[in-house]
């Protein structure tokens, strides 16, 4: 088994394929339009949902820190220039808008969804809801939100409120992310095999 060592992480050949591979996928939710928000700089997309997938999916297959290696990976091609965030950004420049928080918050999001669902006993639909519900949602506006108030110059409730109107949205991306990872558990032999 070919192995490589980045950073003091030794990573096995297949391991960072997966983790290509989840990257990849958030590079191609990207390329779907966002849908714009008037009273908000911050637009909807479909990118956080590759973030529950690659911490349901992949954190339960490898552990968190792979799945957050996933995030690492696709926001260090896009702070390169790779237009690979919603609606073609791309370049260190989205770091220093009110979205910085929330793309930040990812890697950290894919870590605590991994973690949690690397500990489920039995993986059932409820489970995977709420895993995503806090990872997903609750850990993404943790961070999100506060960074999106001080690059606003907004108090903190102001920016939590702007934030209200992506709930919706988000629970429709922890259904799907979750109802996903439950098939794929079920149905591929290569999530049990890594839990086993």
């Amino acid at each position: 088994m070919l192995t490589f060592y980045i950073g003091g992480l030794t990573i096995k050949l297949v391991h960072l394929i997966y983790v290509s591979m989840f990257a990849a996928i958030m590079g191609v939710l990207g390329l779907l339009p966002p849908i714009p928000l008037g009273f908000s700089p911050v637009p909807i997309t479909l990118q956080t949902l590759g973030v529950m997938l690659a911490g349901s999916i992949l954190g339960a297959r490898l552990g968190p820190k792979y799945a957050a290696l996933s995030q690492v990976l696709f926001l260090l091609i896009v702070a390169t220039g790779m237009p690979l965030l919603s609606g073609g950004r791309g370049g260190i420049g989205v770091f220093l808008t009110p979205s910085a928080g929330f793309l930040i918050s990812w890697i950290a999001s894919a870590y605590v969804i991994g973690y949690l669902c690397q500990r489920l006993k039995t993986v059932v639909v409820w489970k995977m809801l709420l895993i995503n519900l806090v990872g997903g949602v609750f850990v993404v506006y943790l961070i999100g939100v506060p960074v999106q108030a001080m690059m606003m110059e907004i108090p903190v409730t102001q920016a939590a409120i702007y934030s209200l109107s992506f709930l919706p949205g988000d629970v429709l991306k922890v259904v799907g992310a979750s109802f996903i990872a439950v098939k794929l558990y079920h149905a591929a032999p290569f999530m049990k095999e890594a839990r086993a």
